[in-house]
């Protein structure tokens, strides 16, 4: 038997009303798609346990997920599903 965590079922909490200090790990998300806690420190200016606590809502929210250790990426942002376009250049 499986438990599945709230908000960790791929569905977004389209209800979820994220709060200043969250809504500021957004806009870096927004900005950068993928980045680390440190990164959201660098450019916040919030303090490591006020990152982490907003990463961990917004993960149970299902707006953030952790595709590997220490990396946080965007996948809704409140107004939609976000998706990242990778664009190739070849440099022959």
């Amino acid at each position: 038997m499986s438990t599945r965590l709230p908000g960790r079922s791929g569905v977004p909490n389209t209800n979820f009303d994220p709060s200043k200090q969250q809504r500021q790990v957004l806009d870096v998300l927004r900005e950068e798609y993928q980045v680390n806690p440190r990164r959201i420190r660098d450019v916040t200016g919030l303090e490591r346990q006020r990152v982490n606590d907003a990463l961990n809502a917004l993960e149970n929210a299902g707006w953030v997920e952790k595709p590997a250790r220490g990396l946080y990426r965007l996948v809704y942002d409140g107004d939609g599903h976000v998706e990242q376009e990778i664009h190739h250049v070849d440099r022959a």
